[in-house]
């Protein structure tokens, strides 16, 4: 396991010169099988590489990073934004985010005329409630998209700061280098809802204290309902609003007894960080990434291959600081 596994990370770290890939137009990245990547290039406080394998043939995640002359409101100041969008389902959902949650944001700021954790979670409830238009909208001709969702991670740098908000069970660590060693130690910046993890199947089970099968064990997997291992995310209507959780949706994803409150959450984790001298990189990552490798391992692995593409088993964003 751990011989293929290297040689997979090593697929993502080969020179350039033995690369055998072409441009793709629509990311300005390249393409090497279902291997995605775009080399290391500027963002107004650093550098920044990506990658993404796909796990297959339709590309359900996106990701995003808007920086350089895009202020987030019009007197400044000049920031960096990065979004990881990971979906499932189906690709609707992640596409939404990648084309409204960073114009949201922009939007508020400029009306709030700063960054704040409050303008970030109105950006995360204005595109959560502009995708449930949506399948509202298209539900009547293809009522499945009710059942398409997606993570979101999502950092911001802006004036010295380092927003993180999260939805679901991608990653962001930080790598920060020790002075009177020189190693550089990984630092977890942001909170999971994963069924997997005890804590969210405690607070699961506090916001449904009259539902015993909240959380069930499926094939050795803890789920939501027995459907979904996330607790929160964009999207996933049927698990949110009950008049979607009826047919004509697939019997799969449709629950046998009625409920009233939301069995998902679209709320953020959002944490505030102040960036320090000795803050290195930054690895943005979807859970394809951590299942394999802990903090610890992929923040060596970048450090060991700095300036390189990014790491990936799924999708990834490294922000040089």
């Amino acid at each position: 396991m751990l011989s293929g596994l290297m040689n997979l990370l090593r697929a993502c770290f080969r020179p350039r010169s033995d690369r055998h890939v072409h441009t793709n137009s629509e990311t300005g990245g390249r393409q090497d099988g279902l291997l995605w990547y775009k080399d290391h290039g500027q963002h107004v406080n650093g550098e920044f590489s990506m990658a993404v394998v796909q796990a297959n043939n339709l590309l359900e995640d996106q990701s995003q990073l808007e920086s350089g002359s895009l202020s987030l409101h019009e007197s400044g100041p000049y920031g960096t934004f990065v979004g990881v969008y990971d979906g499932h389902g189906g690709p609707e959902t992640s596409r939404y985010i990648n084309d409204h949650l960073f114009q949201h944001l922009k939007r508020f700021t400029s009306e709030q005329q700063s960054m704040s954790v409050e303008v970030i979670r109105k950006a995360f409830q204005a595109t959560e409630e502009g995708f449930l238009s949506l399948v509202t909208k298209q539900w009547p001709m293809k009522p499945q998209i009710a059942a398409v969702g997606s993570c979101c991670l999502v950092g911001v740098i802006c004036n010295g700061s380092l927003y993180i908000a999260n939805l679901g069970d991608s990653r962001a660590v930080l790598g920060r280098a020790v002075r009177a060693t020189g190693e550089v130690l990984s630092i977890q910046l942001s909170a999971e809802h994963n069924a997997c993890i005890e804590s969210v199947r405690h607070e699961l089970h506090a916001l449904h204290p009259d539902d015993s099968q909240i959380v069930v064990l499926k094939h050795n997997v803890w789920r939501v309902k027995g459907l979904i291992q996330v607790s929160r995310s964009i999207g996933d209507v049927y698990l949110k609003k009950p008049e979607f959780n009826r047919e004509p949706l697939y019997t799969k994803f449709r629950l046998r007894e009625p409920f009233k409150n939301p069995i998902l959450s679209s709320e953020p984790s959002i944490s505030v960080h102040q960036l320090q001298a000795h803050d290195q990189f930054i690895i943005f990552a979807s859970d394809g990434l951590w299942e394999h490798l802990s903090n610890q391992a992929a923040v060596d692995i970048v450090q060991n291959h700095p300036r390189n593409v990014s790491t990936c088993i799924s999708m990834v964003e490294i922000v040089y600081l």
